[in-house]
């Protein structure tokens, strides 16, 4: 989920989430450059506690490796080669997922010397498992064209087998899944052919071994060694610290600014081949009319890649450090051809969407905001939220506003700070408190407010980090009420990261401080309380920060909406005092004091509303475990509501007394 980090002293965010070993028969990559100029070097054993000790430097809890993390990281590193707890036997974890306290100070011990032979062991026993997993798919893919029979178990893994038919049970599972995912999507009975199903097995097992590769020993096995245990070790700190590898630092840093260098098309690898699954909009990709979705990569600079490695071909299109690059692209039985130059593509589709609601005479306007972004040469989140609420205006008279954030992850927390700025005066969004007690005040100085009327934030159990934090906030100041889920993911820490540091030869991000608003709330854990409670479509599922492994605690600060600058001294205070101080935001309470009105407006329409009322029954099952089928209307029911309560809030507030 969002994370809050500091890159230069700016705060930011990842979305980057955990995947699982297999994502289907898919394999996405945007065509672009490699994150670093040049390829980093290889990890040896003795890079281990160097960086983990530059972790421990930051961490708000953790100063050295303790029994705790020792403990943690056995854990983590055998669920991060088995997952889905299909390679490995309940018999062969259990004597490091039960260490003793001299297991444990021998692996202390052992990391004070640069040596690891304890994870090493555990290594080992990975490879044993490889070897017998990729024997078992053999007679499994045997089994399977032999019979004919696409049966399996239901098994849900949530256990390490007891036994090798019970795992090889399990691994007959995943691939009947698949195959039958793969049928599914075509129903022409002509092409469900034994052939077919040959290249979906051999498809599903190159995925298998393109993981297993990296802990199949050979010439990069010290590499992939280190890189796998810091990756636990990191993991073991909290919830959110991470040590990344440059493709997944790549991934997050294109999530992180919203744009990246390459021609613009999304690849997947699929049963016929490598395969255009998408286009990015406005690049080179689309620009140049030739490429279709569907269309097979089957040339690179003039040399066919039908047979090469899925590896080899993203190699092959970085293009070492060229501008063009000549693709060949296969439909029907046609080879299409096109020269395409690599420039810096905005991802579009994941900026602010607005739209406006005919109201009365003039406009409700929708703001969706996915997330906090922000880089050196686009625009940012809050220009384009201010530039449309300029529209919005200019098209007539603004009514009210919904601002959408229910399935925003995060972002640079300094957007969070500007976006919160839109709505209020001056005064303290965010403060962040770090390991020592030492304590920073995050503050909009900027006293216009360019939206005061009436303001719904739409949120979810998704809505995480930099967006509670513009929840909460503008809830503090009572500018604006929380509709959505009972709470939101209640992420409320704040992380360090070298992902989006050009210079950077090493990339992670790391604990370093809580966060909280004004009114000294945390939304740690506990997330932010929606004011008004109209369920989303996450309702159903248990997402928040408590159900994941490590959370740190929630705590409380005193507020600062009398801001005393206990952190700013000489001119600068001088300054603030002048054209800061004035215009501090007063906390307003016209919109709470409407609460029990518009609860009763919305518990009315949401119980005679037959699509709602559908919609609250079904999802109810979905959380007590049911696969009922939901199908409640195409509407977007709970945006629908928040307009509605916006609605009222207008209506309530052009009938108080003057």
């Amino acid at each position: 989920m969002g994370t809050d980090i500091y890159k230069n002293n700016s705060p930011c965010q990842s979305n980057k989430k955990v995947k699982d070993m297999i994502r289907g028969l898919v394999f996405f990559i945007f065509l672009c450059t490699t994150l670093c100029a040049g390829t980093p070097p290889l990890l040896k054993k003795s890079d281990i506690r160097p960086t983990m000790e530059e972790l421990f430097s930051y961490h708000i809890e953790s100063r050295e490796l303790t029994p705790v993390v020792v403990k943690r990281s056995f854990k983590s590193l055998i669920e991060q080669f088995d997952p889905q707890k299909m390679y490995l036997l309940y018999s062969e974890v259990k004597p490091f997922l039960e260490l003793t306290s001299t297991d444990i100070e021998s692996a202390i011990d052992h990391y004070s010397s640069d040596e690891y032979p304890d994870y090493e062991n555990l290594t080992r026993l990975f490879a044993k498992a490889t070897a017998r997993a990729q024997s078992l798919r053999k007679q499994i893919a045997a089994e399977l064209f032999a019979q004919d029979n696409m049966a399996a178990k239901v098994d849900p893994g949530y256990q390490y087998a007891a036994d090798e038919a019970q795992l090889k049970e399990r691994i007959r599972g995943q691939f009947v899944r698949v195959l039958e995912n793969e049928r599914a999507a075509n129903a022409d009975p002509a092409y469900w052919t034994l052939e077919r199903k040959q290249k979906v097995v051999a498809l599903i097992e190159k995925m298998f071994q393109r993981f297993e590769a990296t802990y199949a020993g050979g010439p990069k096995e010290e590499h992939y060694f280190a890189m796998h245990l810091l990756k636990a070790l990191a993991r073991s700190l909290d919830a959110h610290t991470a040590y990344f590898s440059p493709q997944e630092a790549f991934e997050m840093r294109t999530a992180l600014e919203k744009q990246f260098e390459g021609v613009g098309v999304v690849l997947k690898e699929g049963v016929d081949g490598v395969q255009i699954s998408d286009l990015i909009k406005g690049g080179p990709a689309e620009r140049s009319g030739k490429i279709e979705v569907g269309d097979l990569l089957v040339e690179i600079d003039g040399k066919s890649v039908t047979q090469a490695p899925y590896e080899e071909v993203l190699e092959r299109l970085k293009g070492q450090g060229k501008k063009d690059i000549n693709l060949g692209l296969k439909r029907e039985d046609t080879v299409v051809r096109v020269t395409l130059q690599r420039e810096k593509i905005l991802m579009q589709d994941d900026r602010l969407t607005y739209t406006a609601e005919p109201f009365a005479d003039g406009f409700i306007g929708k703001l969706t905001l996915p997330s906090f972004y922000e880089s050196f040469d686009a625009p940012s989140c809050e220009t384009d939220i201010r530039e449309a609420l300029k529209d919005l205006k200019r098209r007539g008279k603004l009514y009210g506003l919904v601002l959408d954030m229910r399935e925003n992850l995060g972002g640079f927390l300094s957007q969070a700070v500007k976006v919160a700025g839109l709505f209020i005066t001056s005064g303290v969004v965010v403060i962040s408190k770090y390991a020592q007690g030492e304590v920073q005040y995050m503050r909009n100085v900027d006293p216009r407010v360019y939206f005061n009327g009436p303001l719904v934030i739409l949120t979810s159990k998704a809505s995480a980090s930099a967006a509670e934090i513009v929840a909460q906030a503008l809830q503090d100041y009572g500018v604006g009420l929380v509709v959505g889920d009972k709470t939101t993911y209640g992420k409320g820490t704040i992380q360090y990261q070298t992902v989006t540091d050009d210079d950077a030869t090493t990339f992670f991000k790391v604990t370093v401080g809580r966060y909280y608003t004004v009114s000294g709330r945390s939304t740690q854990i506990d997330g932010v309380q929606a004011d008004l409670v109209v369920p989303s479509q996450f309702a159903p599922y248990s997402i928040g920060e408590r159900f994941l492994e490590y959370p740190l605690s929630s705590d409380r600060i005193a507020a600062a909406y009398n801001d005393n600058l206990v952190d700013v001294d000489g001119q600068t205070k001088l300054w603030f005092q002048r054209n800061y101080l004035p215009n501090i935001q007063k906390k307003e309470s016209a919109w709470r004091k409407m609460l029990p009105a518009l609860e009763k407006n919305s518990a009315y329409r949401i119980q005679h509303d037959p699509n709602f009322k559908l919609y609250i029954e079904q999802i109810k099952p979905i959380a007590e475990g049911s696969s009922a089928k939901v199908n409640w209307g195409n509407d977007d029911l709970q945006m629908m509501e928040a307009v509605n309560i916006v609605k009222d809030m207008i209506s309530l507030e052009q009938k108080k007394p003057s």
